[in-house]
C-alpha cells in the first residue's frame, strides 16, 4: 500500500492509498491534462506574439514608444485582474465552466486584435486576452493538480507551464517566419496574431466534454459525480480511498468553520501562506523572464543584432525554454521544491551579472558582443524554465486549501501580473535609460534578495495529498517540519 503522507494536524491521522496503477484510466488523465493545457499553450502564444509583432503593428498604427507600451502592458495588467476573478469565479461556478468560459473570451479578443481598425480597438482586444490569459494562469494549473494523484502531482500540473513556453516558441517561429517571408505585406501582424484563434477554439470544443474537478464537486456536496469523475482517472479502489480522504478534510473544515476566503483572516497560517504565494510569484516575476519573452528582440536589437536577425536570434530563447521545460517535468517528482527555487534563483542571479559584466566588457560594435549576451540570455531562460517557471506554478496550484485555492492563486497571480506588467510597461525605458549593464545588475540585486527568501520562508509541499497540505498549511505544522 502506498503511504500518502498525510498527517493532519486535526485529526492525526495517516491516509493509506492503495498504489497508482497503469491502464486505461492513466491515458483518460493524460487527455485530460492535454485538452486543459491548450489554456497554456494560449497564455504563451498571447503573450509571446507581441514580441515580433510590434514593430510592424506600430508602423501600420502609427503608435509611439508610449502607446507601444500601453499595447504590450494592457494584456499584462488585464491578466492581473483576470487572476483574481477567475480564481474566484472557478471557486463558485466551476473549474470546467470557468474554462470554457476562457476559451471565449481568448476567441473573441483575437477577432478583435486582427480586425482592429485604430489604437483604442487593439487595446480592448488586448484586454479581453489579458483576461483569459490571467484566467487560465489560475484556473488550468488548479484544474490539474486537483486531478492528479499526488505522486505525479507536479508532473501533471507542470504541463502547463510546458504549454505556455511551447506556445511562446510557436510565436518566436510564426513571427520569424512570417516576419522575414511576408514582412513588406501591410498588415503581416494581423496574420502572426490570428494563428491563435485555432487553439481558442479546440480547448472551447474539448473542455465540453473533459469533466469537473473532482474536489472542487465534493466541496459542493455532490459525491457521487465526484466519485464518477474520479473513477475514469484512477483505478476503482484508488478513487474510493481518495475520495474518502478529501471528505474527511472537508468535513473537518466545515466543522472547524474554516471555510472560504473570509477564514484567511481569522487564521494566521491561511494568511501566512497567501504572503508567501504573492512573495514566490512577485520573485519569479522579478527575475525579469518576460521582460525577455516581450522584449527579446529589443534586447537582443540592443545587443548588436539588425532587426530581422535579432527577429531570428529571438528564437533561441523559446527553444531553450521548452527544453528546460520538458527537464522541468522529470524533474518535478523527484527534487524537493524549494530545493529547485534555490537551484534556479542562483542560476538566474549569475546569469544576471554576466550579461551585465558582457555587456560592459564588449562594447557596442564588438562582433562577439551580440552572440556572447545571446547566450548568456539562452542561459538565463534555461536556468528560469529547468527550476523555476514550472515549480512556482505548480507550487501555487498545490499549497492552498481546497476551501480557498481559487481565490488564493487569484490573489497570488494577481501581485505577480502587476508586476510583470509594470516590467513591461518599464523596461523599455530602464534599457534608455540604464542600458543592458544597468538594467541587469538591478535583476541580479533584486535576485539575491528572492533568494533569502525562498531560504527563510517558503516550506515544502511536495511527496503529500493536496488533504495533508491542506491540513499542514491551516494548522501551521507545514512550518514546523524539517526543510528538506
Amino acid at each position: 500500500m502506498a503511504t500518502a503522507s498525510a498527517h493532519g494536524g486535526r485529526a492525526g491521522s495517516v491516509v493509506q492509498l492503495p498504489p497508482l496503477t497503469n491502464g486505461p484510466h492513466r491515458r483518460r488523465l493524460g487527455l485530460v491534462a492535454l485538452v486543459a493545457t491548450f489554456g497554456g499553450l494560449l497564455f504563451g502564444y498571447d503573450t509571446g506574439v507581441i514580441n515580433g509583432a510590434l514593430t510592424p503593428m506600430s508602423a501600420e498604427l502609427g503608435l509611439t514608444p508610449f502607446t507601444e507600451g500601453v499595447v504590450t502592458a494592457s494584456l499584462v495588467f488585464a491578466a492581473a485582474i483576470g487572476a483574481i476573478l477567475g480564481g474566484r469565479l472557478s471557486d463558485v461556478w466551476g473549474r470546467r465552466k470557468t474554462i470554457i468560459l476562457l476559451a471565449v473570451l481568448f476567441f473573441a479578443g483575437t477577432l478583435a486584435v486582427v480586425l482592429t481598425p485604430t489604437f483604442e480597438v487593439l487595446v480592448v482586444g488586448r484586454v479581453l486576452l489579458g483576461l483569459a490569459v490571467g484566467g487560465a494562469s489560475t484556473v488550468v494549473p488548479v484544474f490539474l493538480a486537483e486531478l492528479a494523484p499526488y505522486e505525479i502531482r507536479g508532473s501533471i500540473a507542470g504541463r502547463n507551464e510546458l504549454a505556455i513556453v511551447v506556445g511562446q516558441l510557436a510565436a518566436f517561429v510564426v513571427n520569424a517566419i512570417i516576419g522575414n517571408l511576408f514582412g513588406h505585406l501591410d498588415g503581416v501582424w494581423r496574420i502572426m496574431f490570428a494563428i491563435c484563434a485555432l487553439p481558442a477554439v479546440a480547448l472551447f470544443f474539448g473542455m465540453l466534454r473533459m469533466p469537473e474537478s473532482p474536489r472542487w464537486l465534493v466541496e459542493k456536496g455532490r459525491r457521487q459525480e465526484a466519485l464518477a469523475v474520479l473513477e475514469t482517472v484512477r483505478s476503482k479502489d484508488r478513487a474510493a480511498a481518495e475520495l474518502a480522504d478529501v471528505e474527511n478534510v472537508a468535513r473537518e473544515e466545515q466543522e472547524s468553520h474554516q471555510i472560504g476566503w473570509r477564514a484567511i483572516f481569522s487564521n494566521r497560517n491561511l494568511l501566512r501562506i497567501l504572503l508567501v504565494a504573492i512573495g514566490l510569484g512577485v520573485a519569479q516575476q522579478l527575475t525579469g523572464i518576460n521582460s525577455i519573452m516581450y522584449y527579446g528582440q529589443t534586447v537582443l536589437t540592443e545587443s548588436g543584432f539588425s532587426r530581422d536577425g535579432a527577429l531570428i536570434a529571438n528564437v533561441a530563447p523559446g527553444v531553450i525554454a521548452v527544453v528546460g521545460g520538458l527537464i522541468a517535468l522529470k524533474m518535478m517528482d523527484r527534487l524537493d521544491r524549494r530545493t529547485t527555487f534555490i537551484i534556479g534563483l542562483s542560476l538566474t542571479t549569475a546569469c544576471h551579472v554576466l550579461i551585465g559584466i558582457a555587456s560592459m566588457a564588449l562594447p557596442a560594435g564588438n562582433p562577439a558582443r551580440p552572440f556572447v549576451i545571446l547566450f548568456l540570455v539562452v542561459a538565463f531562460v534555461g536556468s528560469m524554465q529547468t527550476f523555476l517557471n514550472v515549480a512556482v506554478w505548480v507550487y501555487l496550484s498545490e499549497i492552498f486549501p481546497l476551501h480557498m485555492r481559487g481565490f488564493g492563486i487569484g490573489v497570488a497571480v494577481f501581485a505577480l501580473w502587476v508586476v510583470n506588467g509594470f516590467l513591461s510597461l518599464y523596461f523599455p525605458s530602464m534599457v534608455a535609460a540604464m542600458g543592458i549593464t544597468g538594467t541587469f545588475f538591478l535583476f541580479a540585486g533584486v535576485g539575491a534578495l528572492a533568494l533569502l527568501f525562498v531560504v527563510t520562508q517558503v516550506p515544502e509541499s511536495r511527496g503529500r495529498t493536496l488533504e495533508a497540505l491542506e491540513e499542514d498549511v491551516t494548522t501551521g505544522a507545514i512550518y514546523l517540519v524539517k526543510q528538506r
